[in-house]
């Protein structure tokens, strides 16, 4: 049976002041009034079941999702001690599944994605995961660039495996987030792909490329696989969290494996990863502005202002990031919007908590 793990561990630093640890990204509304999160729920059930949704969080986040998820049964959220980033939450995910259906084949998603062709991105996904059990190969969901993006990760591609309208490709690498110069190589080249964070695989593939390409974090998910449903579980699942490293499914396993291929979505996707994909994504008036809630722009261009509370205004101004909440405000130029992650550094740093 068909699985989707949705990863929602994170807080979204580059959407401070908007987020906290009380409001994290994946439950906050971009671009429309649904949380994203109960977007990526809604977009995914017409092919995949309540019951076959598990969700992977923290206990900080669990109760806050829960009020956006009242319909996910508690038993679905998967706790994480801690962040790890991906290859652990992946991991974890799966020792899940082998026991609730060893036969699984797993969808993997990002709870804080915004997908507005949800028909096309469901008939991907189903192509995908024909692909996966077929092949027992690793599938992954590349986009087909539209400009040269310095904020996602790309992958290459070598000749097409498929030619099915949703072509398959294996893949040649995977390309961190590049430079602009770089960028606009990969969009000329065009054998670049951006990287969705978007993956389709048996429970039995990504476990056996785990213990190949990560033997250490391996072992690591059999010791808690062997405590699953004892006393034990809590105790051991904390311990190897501790010791496990924090690594990305990419780089520890996906860059490595034996055989992955990608599918590319020609679907509308952004992973709204900063203010500046806010405002890309965001309508906008005659002199390019984006504004939500209490707003007055005079002789201002090209700026997203975003304030629900009290009014902000602007005059003789040229692309800002203005967000506005009730004891904070960010401002800062839409170039620098990746770079809003800083400010949550320093506010940690100085110990700011309640900014946080």
């Amino acid at each position: 049976m068909i699985h989707s793990v949705i990863m929602a561990g994170g807080i979204g630093t580059r959407f401070w002041p908007r987020s906290r640890k009380n409001a994290p990204k994946q439950v906050l509304s971009i671009g429309d009034n649904v949380p994203l999160i109960s977007a990526t729920i809604s977009r995914i059930q017409p092919m995949v079941p309540l019951e076959n949704i598990w969700i992977v969080t923290n206990l900080d986040q669990k109760p806050i999702i829960q009020t956006h998820l009242p319909d996910v049964d508690d038993a679905h959220f998967i706790i994480e001690p801690m962040g790890k980033n991906t290859a652990p939450c992946i991991g974890l995910a799966a020792v899940h599944l082998r026991h609730v259906d060893p036969d699984a084949t797993m969808i993997v998603l990002p709870a804080d994605h915004r997908i507005t062709e949800a028909d096309r991105f469901r008939e991907c996904l189903l192509f995908a995961v024909e692909q996966a059990e077929k092949t027992r190969c690793l599938v992954t969901i590349g986009i087909r660039p539209t400009r040269p993006e310095t904020g996602y990760g790309y992958i290459q591609t070598e000749i097409p495996y498929d030619s099915k309208e949703h072509q398959v490709f294996r893949v040649k690498t995977f390309a961190e987030k590049p430079n602009l110069n770089i960028a606009q190589l990969f969009l000329k080249s065009g054998d670049f792909l951006w990287n969705s964070g978007i993956f389709v695989w048996t429970v039995d593939s990504i476990m056996a490329e785990i213990e190949e390409h990560l033997p250490e974090l391996y072992a690591g998910l059999m010791e808690i696989n062997l405590q699953w449903e004892t006393p034990k579980y809590e105790s051991t699942l904390n311990q190897v969290y501790r010791s496990t490293k924090s690594i990305s499914i990419d780089y520890g396993v996906m860059e490595h494996a034996r055989c992955v291929f990608v599918i590319r979505g020609d679907f509308s996707w952004s992973d709204v990863g900063s203010w500046e994909e806010v405002y890309r994504i965001s309508p906008k008036d005659d002199f390019g502005n984006a504004m939500v809630g209490e707003t007055l722009l005079i002789d201002s261009e090209g700026c997203l202002v975003d304030s629900p509370d009290h009014l902000i205004a602007t005059l003789g101004v040229k692309n800002l990031v203005v967000i506005s909440t009730k004891d904070a405000t960010l401002i800062c130029h839409r170039d620098a919007a990746q770079d809003v992650k800083k400010i949550v550094e320093t506010l940690l740093r100085k110990k700011a908590d309640k900014y946080l």
